[in-house]
């Protein structure tokens, strides 16, 4: 299968790396991987192959991201708005234009699928809205 748009394992690898490293000077979200993050190469390591998985279709990453969202019990929606906007900011830094708006897209349409995720479990519904 073709990746969803041309980018390197290597360019993944660096976006991830220095996003992380924001991350964890930023005043809202670095306290909340500080409390669940103890071996950062790791964690970058893990999020780089769901990266690579996303968009080079590696097959690379095996885990549950809205489980283990859910499983912090500090992680809420709010927080994908401010993790969103650092990312495009690594993005437009790091990668050419194109590539940074197609990865850009894609990280806003997981973010929403987590965030309602996380908004629906919060509100005690775990199925999807009901429509009268």
């Amino acid at each position: 299968m073709l990746a969803r748009f041309p980018i390197s394992p290597e360019q993944i690898d660096t976006v991830v790396e220095k996003f992380y490293a924001k991350v964890r000077d930023e005043k809202t979200l670095g306290p909340i991987f500080a409390k669940h993050v103890q071996d950062w190469p790791n964690h970058e390591a893990k999020i780089a192959a769901f990266w690579r998985n996303a968009i080079l279709l590696e097959r690379s990453y095996s885990g549950n991201p809205m489980q283990v969202h859910q499983s912090t019990g500090n992680v809420h929606a709010e927080h994908f708005e401010p993790w969103l906007a650092l990312f495009d900011q690594v993005l437009d830094q790091e990668l050419d234009d194109d590539i940074a708006k197609a990865w850009s897209a894609l990280a806003h349409r997981i973010g929403r699928g987590l965030s309602m995720g996380l908004t629906s479990t919060k509100d005690g519904n775990a199925g999807p809205p009901l429509f009268s």
